[in-house]
């Protein structure tokens, strides 16, 4: 299996950036506020039928894992008001 080694740029050794981040989710207590963590990147298969992920860390027990396309953002994360999509 390939590892992809990846660098303050988000990019591999070849120069392909990953195609999404991963990210870790704690629900907001008392309907706060949800705490989004960016945990890793995904590069799609050129098939389309899966990924590779490299992770930085890992979710704690009862985070939600988030798969989000890679686009830039003013504040380099999701938006503040971003639900948890499931």
């Amino acid at each position: 299996m390939k590892q992809h080694s990846t660098h303050d740029t988000g990019e591999t050794p070849s120069g392909n950036r990953p195609s999404h981040k991963l990210w870790a989710v704690a629900e907001g207590k008392n309907g706060g506020k949800n705490f989004w963590s960016e945990i890793g990147a995904a590069w799609a298969h050129r098939d389309g039928k899966g990924f590779n992920i490299s992770l930085k860390l890992l979710p704690a027990a009862g985070q939600k894992m988030v798969l989000r396309v890679n686009e830039p953002r003013e504040t380099g994360g999701p938006a503040e008001d971003d639900e948890i999509p499931f």
